[in-house]
């Protein structure tokens, strides 16, 4: 999907010396007919985690697939407009080998002739960061560039929306992903995007990779198509907070740390308490540290919103996941008339 020419600028960007780079001609990158993924999003970083991340609203389908690009410890990307999707993997490639967030943008403009219709923001593992509107992004467009963090629109129903945008991440308190949706909702709450609303997405990556790049991103979610994207975004949120929780109480159950395991996985249930799938497991949990009067009221919320989860329950111990115990499956199941 990336031709020759793009591995070709990012090759000779990282063996340059950095002073033959400033004075040799840039190179020019392939211009591929361009996607009009107009849009408004924020890239930004906490300085407390170290984590980074992306949060993007359009009025155009599937907006998750190529405007956010994020990697732990590395950086994050913002592109759009007239997109060009290889400013996303080619600036974290550059800023994994050493650039600043800034200069990995300031040389993929310089290959870039269609430049004047992107709208791209890079920020790095250190929080530095720079954004650019081209002059022919369709109004209104503009960006505002603050520490750790940057917004950016265009094809916006007014000027208001980055001031907003700004304003709201700096004033909200909570994580980074609170803080950007909150960005997101203060963009729509000033007109947004002039055609409306389709589809939304946010990436949260952890400040230190692991070298497990499925562990390190927090968040990873997208909303395609929808009537309210940031809506059902914050809902896939807070679902995917609970779901946190929930890993974070099995690894302490890993960890024999039985206090640790129950705080976890009660924070899950106040987030979503209609979820079957939390109870039940924490339910399970119970009966394993050997707490069954306490998993017994869980098994029969769990069974009266659905009874396959008691159809279930006895095929666990062959997996190992519970004792094999018949008396004790009798007492669980009883709950479930």
């Amino acid at each position: 999907m990336f031709r020759p020419l793009l591995f070709a600028l990012l090759l000779t960007l990282m063996l340059v010396p950095a002073q033959a780079q400033q004075s040799a001609p840039a190179q020019k990158r392939f211009v591929a007919p361009p996607r009009p993924v107009h849009t408004f999003s924020i890239v930004a970083r906490d300085p407390a985690t170290g984590e980074l991340g992306v949060a993007v609203q359009s009025h155009w389908f599937s907006v998750g697939s190529i405007v956010p690009w994020a990697e732990a410890g590395v950086g994050a990307v913002a592109t759009q407009s007239f997109v060009d999707p290889s400013y996303g993997k080619l600036g974290l490639e550059l800023m994994r080998t050493g650039k600043s967030g800034p200069e990995a943008l300031k040389a993929l403009l310089a290959g870039d002739d269609g430049r004047e219709v992107r709208q791209v923001a890079m920020i790095d593992a250190q929080g530095r960061v720079d954004a650019w509107t081209g002059k022919n992004d369709i109004a209104a467009a503009g960006h505002f560039v603050g520490k750790d963090f940057s917004v950016q629109a265009n094809l916006m129903l007014n000027d208001k929306v980055w001031p907003a945008m700004a304003q709201a991440f700096q004033n909200t308190k909570g994580d980074l992903a609170e803080r950007m949706l909150a960005a997101l909702d203060a963009a729509q709450s000033v007109g947004g995007d002039i055609r409306g609303r389709q589809s939304a997405a946010i990436i949260v990556v952890n400040g230190k990779p692991s070298g497990m790049a499925w562990k390190d991103r927090t968040f990873d979610l997208r909303v395609d198509d929808s009537p309210e994207p940031l809506v059902e975004l914050r809902r896939l949120v807070t679902l995917q907070r609970a779901y946190n929780h929930m890993n974070a109480g099995d690894l302490a159950v890993e960890h024999k740390d039985n206090d640790g395991a129950l705080r976890e996985y009660s924070a899950a249930e106040k987030l979503v308490p209609d979820s079957a799938e939390m109870i039940y497991w924490h339910a399970v949990a119970l009966v394993n540290m050997g707490r069954i009067d306490e998993s017994l009221p869980l098994f029969r919320k769990v069974f009266a919103l659905d009874k396959n989860w008691a159809t279930l329950t006895p095929r666990l111990p062959k997996s190992g996941l519970m004792p094999d115990d018949t008396q004790l499956m009798k007492r669980i199941l009883s709950v479930a008339k």
